[in-house]
Order: structure tokens, then sequence, then C-alpha cells
């Protein structure tokens, strides 16, 4: 009943404070720990935190009550986070709201991936936690100026780039040494 306990103080906390006041983050994580400790991390940043334990219930949390930023891991049992990624991304009643990828999935073709899929960021696992309010904060103060296009395109450039570079440093294959 862990998440029956936050959602409720999560909605008296909304009541509470006033409608609009917050802006709300949507964490989605098949471990619990990690759900906790996004909320209270970015409780403390003045969020108000949602919270979803698969795919599915992140789909119908997002289509009841759209967040301003999801975090989102990949690798959940049942619907995974690329699924739901793609599903809110082609829904144009959700394919705006900003998806930022945390996963222990750290290659950068992944990352690539996510990229390329539509996400503004992408936390590998295990990250500081310290960091995850000022990084959310950070992203969407882009995309109210209207930067989420060039956000996304500067992390695939980048991206690229870099794959670009270690493809360059390692020797071609059948060459001997």
């Amino acid at each position: 009943m862990p998440e029956l306990r936050g959602r409720t103080s999560e909605a008296v906390s909304a009541l509470t404070v006033g409608s609009g006041s917050k802006r709300t983050v949507l964490v989605v994580d098949d471990d619990a720990s990690v759900r906790l400790l996004c909320r209270i991390h970015l409780e403390e940043a003045d969020f108000r935190v949602v919270e979803a334990s698969d795919g599915d219930e992140a789909l119908e949390l997002v289509r009841s009550d759209p967040p301003d930023l999801i975090l989102l891991d990949i690798l959940m049992p049942g619907v995974s986070g690329w699924q739901v990624a793609a599903d809110l991304l082609n829904d144009r009643s959700t394919d705006q709201i900003p998806l930022v990828f945390v996963s222990a999935l750290t290659q950068r073709r992944e990352r690539l991936r996510a990229f390329r899929l539509g996400a503004v960021g992408y936390l590998p696992k295990p990250f500081d936690p310290n960091e995850l309010a000022p990084t959310v904060t950070a992203l969407l103060d882009q995309i109210d100026r209207g930067d989420r296009s060039a956000l996304v395109a500067d992390n695939i450039e980048k991206l690229q780039a870099e794959l670009g570079r270690t493809a360059k440093l390692r020797p071609a294959e059948g060459q001997s040494r």
C-alpha cells in the first residue's frame, strides 16, 4: 500500500498548496526505492510528485492528470519505458510532455535512441540525487523558453559526435596488431 499512501499525501499536498502552484513530475520506476529517492529530492525543491510503478499505471496517470515532466525508467516488467514513451509521443494529447529517461542502460546507443525518440534528457543510474531537482528545473526552464527542439537536437548531435570519436579510436576489424 505504499503507492496509495504516497498518492494520498500528494493529493492532500496539492489541495493545501492550491492548484497550479507546483510543477508536477511523474516518476515511473518499478523500484520503490528509486521512486522514493526521486520524491524526496523533488519535493524538497517544491515539485509535486506523482508515482507509477509500471508502464500501464504511468499511461493511466498521464491521461488523467498530465504532468509537467516524466522521469521514466526503461527496464520495467510488462510495458517498457520505450513503449510508454512511444505511446505518449504518438498521442497528440501527450506528445508535448517532456520525457527524461532514468535507466541503468548507460550505453551511448541507448541514450541516442532515447533522444531520437524525443526525450529531453537521460539520467544514467545510479545518479546523484542532489543533481535531480536542478536537472529537472533546468530542463523545464529551457522548455519554457521554447528550446525543446534545440535541446533534443543538441543531445543527439553530442552523442553522434561521441560515437564518431569512439569509432575512430577503435582499430579496424581484421587488422593485425
